[in-house]
């Protein structure tokens, strides 16, 4: 016997999702802004400001106390806390709220920390954004464990995964690993890495910062122990988010203040936290969903048993509303991604990293023009209205084992609201780039 579950085939057009943002009707230097900068931070849709005004204007209190506007705000992160669970397909009492996943990862780690000593050796790679590697250091300083390191082909900016084999040992205790990198927008299988991990008895954190904003999370699906992830990289606010294993969560040592509450999520959440920021979280999710247009039916079994059924069926609708959204953006990402490798590639003193089009791969491609600071790439494309990041991005490793750590890369990243004229307005600008500097050798 089988369940029909609406499940939905595309999502709305170019046109219908920049309607969203005022922030794309910005110009300068009298050209429309083409926002590429989306790696490090999205645009924001006016239904997670109105999100956060709501809360602000009309609800605004501290937690756990007896009157209406609190009562309100302890409903608003319960709410929160639903919504991003259906995201990541988790519990809501797995889901917690942090300034951001550097500082949730830094108070993580402290936790997990407070149990480890010199036997101990935890497992990086030098493909992940810093921070998901300076707070596992951290830990090695403060406790004297060994930090192991695995390797990425530089060519391919993938990982090495013989070398994640050979890394993991009886002593492993914690593998943190990056689901998609920052940088290069490589994807990499975490899924096979979490399970190489608990083979060999360690548990496994995932940096998915870059990954949320392309690939639905699935943390049952993973089979990760914990996961982190940014509001702000997936249309909502300057926010961090945390999942973890119920049980881990509420095993975990963390420093807290007494009485605070000692049950999880809660009890990893330390002060006062930002309840606007969750409310608007909340709100990037469901604007996310509401993108998905034209349902369909999928079966799946009744009672619900497998994986699959159990993904579908998670978080009443939304998570199905997401999956579709997710599904169709993607194809429309991977469109574009093409047609931008291919127009810089096609370049002269133009060089492309990271993985191919065709490989998994995130929307997000870095490249130098020859002879051109990353930095000077990026105000040239500024004055036409063309806004991209430069730098190393917090990826210092990549961008030091690709040898271009003084030049640094420009990295362009495609959105939601991203249109084929823009990745053409981009491409156009840096050929511009390049043919000046030809002129000038």
């Amino acid at each position: 016997m089988t369940n029909a579950v609406p499940l939905a085939t595309g999502v709305a057009s170019p046109a219908d999702i920049r309607a969203h943002f005022p922030a794309l009707a910005r110009a300068h230097a009298a050209h429309p802004v083409a926002y590429f900068d989306g790696p490090g931070g999205t645009q924001v849709p006016r239904e997670v400001v109105e999100a956060m005004n709501d809360y602000l204007y009309h609800h605004n209190a501290n937690t756990h106390w007896q009157y209406p506007t609190s009562a309100e705000t302890d409903a608003i992160i319960a709410r929160s806390r639903d919504v991003l669970a259906a995201f990541l397909n988790a519990s809501p009492s797995e889901v917690a709220f942090g300034a951001n996943m550097t500082t949730l990862t830094f108070h993580l780690a402290r936790a997990i920390g407070r149990g480890l000593g010199a036997s101990d050796e935890i497992v990086v790679t030098e493909l992940d954004h810093h921070a998901n590697v300076a707070p596992w250091m951290a830990i090695a300083k403060e406790r004297g464990v060994t930090v192991r390191t695995v390797r990425m082909h530089s060519e391919t900016g993938q990982l090495d995964t013989d070398d994640l084999a050979r890394q993991l040992t009886v002593r492993t205790r914690l593998l943190a690993i990056g689901a998609a990198s920052n940088a290069l927008g490589t994807i990499t299988n975490v899924r096979e890495a979490a399970r190489l991990a608990h083979d060999a008895g360690a548990l496994v954190f995932v940096d998915a910062v870059h990954y949320a904003p392309h690939a639905l999370v699935d943390v049952r699906d993973i089979d990760c122990d914990f996961l982190a992830c940014s509001a702000y990289k997936f249309y909502g606010p300057h926010i961090g988010v945390l999942y973890g294993k119920r049980d881990l969560l509420q095993a975990l040592d963390v420093p807290k203040l007494q009485p605070s509450p000692d049950t999880a999520p809660e009890r990893l959440e330390t002060g006062t936290q930002n309840h606007e920021g969750m409310a608007g979280a909340a709100a990037a999710v469901e604007f996310l969903a509401s993108l998905a247009v034209g349902p369909i039916v999928m079966r799946v079994p009744a009672d619900g048993a497998t994986r699959a059924a159990q993904t579908i069926l998670a978080g009443d609708g939304l998570r199905p509303r997401l999956q579709g959204a997710y599904g169709a953006l993607h194809a429309r990402s991977t469109s574009l991604v093409t047609r931008l490798w291919d127009g810089l590639s096609s370049i002269s003193r133009v060089k492309v990293f990271g993985p191919g089009p065709d490989a998994p791969r995130t929307p997000t491609v870095s490249f130098v023009v020859t002879g051109v600071p990353s930095d000077e790439v990026a105000r040239g494309l500024a004055d036409v209205g063309v806004f991209v990041s430069s730098g190393d991005f917090y990826a210092a490793t990549v961008v030091e084992r690709l040898g271009v750590a003084r030049q640094g890369l420009v990295r362009v990243g495609c959105a939601c609201y991203t249109t084929q004229e823009e990745v053409d307005r981009l491409i156009l600008g840096v050929e511009a780039i390049a043919a000046e500097r030809r002129r000038q050798s």
